[in-house]
């Protein structure tokens, strides 16, 4: 039987889920409140538009989006032209538009060990990235940095 791995999609999922959760159950304190808190939906979308341009790149090469399979091209122009990563740094900025957006101070709580769970991942594309192109995504990784 093939093991099931999870992907990073859910633990954004169970992030999102959490952080409302945490609000509307135990929120603590008001950390941002008024228009500031539109700032949050700024980041919220800027998340998704990166996700989606990153994600149209795997559209175009034809190679998996998932970290676990062997991939097939080197992606190095659109969002990989500016961050080795830019689906989990869109990830990590969608949940840090969604605290901000939430206003309280609890959902904050799940954005380190959900920056640390993206960064796990990135580190097992780095290693296969190296692994399948070497000297190709060496010198990309000297170019583009890993998150901005």
């Amino acid at each position: 039987m093939r093991e099931k791995k999870v992907l990073p999609p859910a633990y954004l999922y169970v992030a999102i889920l959490g952080m409302v959760g945490l609000h509307f159950v135990v929120p603590g304190a008001t950390v941002i409140s008024g228009w500031y808190r539109l700032i949050g939906a700024a980041l919220l979308v800027l998340g998704v538009v990166v996700n989606i341009w990153a994600n149209g790149s795997f559209e175009r090469t034809g190679t998996t989006v998932k970290p676990f399979e062997e991939p097939s091209h080197l992606i190095a122009d659109g969002a990989y032209g500016y961050s080795r990563h830019p689906m989990y740094l869109g990830m990590i900025a969608g949940v840090v538009g969604l605290a901000v957006l939430l206003g309280s101070a609890t959902p904050w709580v799940l954005i380190p060990p959900f920056g640390y769970v993206m960064k796990r991942f990135a580190d097992v594309e780095e290693d296969a990235m190296e692994a399948a192109f070497g000297d190709g995504y060496r010198e990309y990784a000297r170019r583009v940095r890993r998150w901005v």
